[in-house]
């Protein structure tokens, strides 16, 4: 396998229809709202934010030997998000999500942004104006869609958010939008293209059908979801066809006396195999020990993955096809509010099976009501060819601002 160099010329800069689409669409969205005699009301909201992050990385001695690359790294990166909504009428509006991340990296980059089309998306609505050797600047469209309100429920077509599960920190549920805890960078997760319909069945109690369009190259995918409540239980049930694959699941989250509880899971079988079956779960807690400490813990147990670092699907890690490699993995998060403006946090993940971890140590100051400044470590360990063995260890400051 070899580094892929992000910087690299991947795409054609002419736009399709669907971009022009979106930048005609993002125009409307800062276009003032209005209203007219005799006419439904028209209005917009304009809202997004800005996050920048200088990073310093250091790769392990012997990766960087095995792979010919450099042992450290610096890399700014800054996204744009800009998240204009239309109005029309009090049941519609039409929402984008547009963002822009310039990037600079001294080096290739070992593992690579991502940001071709998943294989959630049938259109492949990302460019790249600029691309110099070390530095480049990546335009996409992350949620493009419509929303209908009806009297009993509601129908939603485009490039979506589709936000099932109730687990904190893996979601074996979300199918249409997983993303990989070990990646700090990420603040969303990809859209899948689809239409939603959801079916309003009484108070806390609804059905949700999904069609996930990938385009004529691939199949499509198809799941329901029920939901309700039970005492002081949400629970919920799912079932669909994924991948090639038919998957049964669902979720729950509630109280055990003051701490939460929450749990999912999937049984996923391949249709032209049905033994070539697995299982991935998990269960967490989380409790607020006293006003200013908060503690969390989940377990996810992976079916789908090897217990042979020989056999790990690199590949599929890299593209986002899979979350994880091994089996089991234990997670462990401790927030200290040091000052009201002030918190420390600490996570920790382990995988159980080949021993390796990473840990994620965060100082984050409230500068402003809607801008935060963060100054984080994340270091992986692990021996050679274990799953964080693989990934550089990272300084990195995080500044936000939300408008």
């Amino acid at each position: 396998m070899k580094a892929s160099d992000p910087l690299s010329p991947k795409r054609s800069t002419v736009l399709s229809s669907g971009k022009l689409f979106g930048l005609c669409l993002l125009v409307l969205g800062l276009w003032p709202g209005f209203s007219a005699p005799g006419r439904a009301w028209v209005d917009r909201e304009f809202t997004g934010y800005v996050i920048t992050l200088p990073i310093y990385q250091t790769m392990a001695t012997a990766l960087a030997r095995f792979y010919r690359l450099p042992e450290t790294n610096v890399i700014e990166l800054t996204r744009i998000r800009l998240r204009p909504t239309l109005y029309l009428g009090e049941a519609t509006r039409l929402s984008l999500e547009y963002e822009i991340d310039p990037l600079y990296s001294r080096n290739p980059l070992w593992i690579p942004l991502n940001t071709d089309r998943t294989n959630r998306q049938a259109v492949d609505m990302s460019w790249n104006p600029v691309r110099e050797t070390h530095y480049t600047v990546i335009h996409y469209i992350d949620r493009l869609y419509l929303v209908q309100e009806l009297p009993f429920g509601r129908i939603v077509l485009g490039r979506q958010r589709i936000a099932w599960g109730t687990g904190r920190i893996w979601n074996p549920t979300d199918l249409f939008n997983p993303i990989n805890p070990a990646s700090f960078d990420k603040i969303e997760k990809d859209g899948a293209d689809a239409i939603t319909f959801k079916w309003y069945l009484g108070n806390f109690t609804d059905l949700t059908l999904v069609y996930n369009f990938r385009g004529t190259d691939r199949s499509g995918n198809a799941a329901l979801r029920f939901r309700t409540n039970y005492r002081t239980f949400d629970l919920s049930l799912m079932g669909g066809w994924f991948d090639r694959r038919y998957v049964l699941g669902g979720d729950f989250a509630g109280n055990l006396w003051k701490a939460g509880i929450r749990g999912e899971g999937i049984l996923s079988l391949a249709s032209q195999n049905p033994q070539n079956g697995f299982v991935r779960y998990v269960l967490g807690i989380d409790y607020q020990l006293t006003t200013k400490l908060y503690a969390l813990l989940e377990y996810q147990y992976n079916g789908e993955g090897k217990t042979d670092p020989l056999q790990y699907e690199l590949g599929r890690l890299f593209r986002g096809e899979i979350l994880n490699l091994n089996r089991r993995y234990l997670f462990t998060q401790v927030m200290y509010q040091i000052h009201p403006l002030i918190s420390l946090i600490f996570s920790y993940n382990a995988n159980l099976n080949d021993h390796s971890l990473f840990t994620l140590l965060l100082i984050r100051y409230s500068a402003t009501e809607n801008s935060t400044l963060s100054l984080g470590i994340q270091r992986f360990r692990g021996n050679f060819l274990d799953e964080y063995w693989y990934f550089p260890e990272s300084l990195f400051l995080k500044l936000e601002y939300y408008f």
